[in-house]
């Protein structure tokens, strides 16, 4: 059961560069860069991510600039 301490900080950006290790450079919406990973369901469905796509970062609660991607695609209809 998730309380409000457990739940993860979600935020939209734009990947500006793939590095080694399935790790991304992340420009997050309000300006900020993170160093996020793949989650692991999107390496297990060969989910792929290049630089200029959109997705969803998960915040780390530990250092904010780590997170873990979770969703890539379009963000329209997203109300995270």
């Amino acid at each position: 059961m998730k309380t409000k301490q457990n739940q993860k900080e979600n935020k939209k950006g734009v990947v500006l560069e793939a590095l080694p290790n399935v790790f991304f450079k992340v420009k997050l919406e309000d300006g900020r860069e993170v160093l996020a990973h793949l989650s692991g369901k999107m390496r297990l469905n060969f989910i792929r991510v290049f630089p200029g796509d959109d997705v969803l970062v998960e915040i780390s609660d530990y250092d904010e600039k780590r997170g873990r991607i979770v969703y890539r695609g379009r963000m329209d209809h997203l109300t995270h």
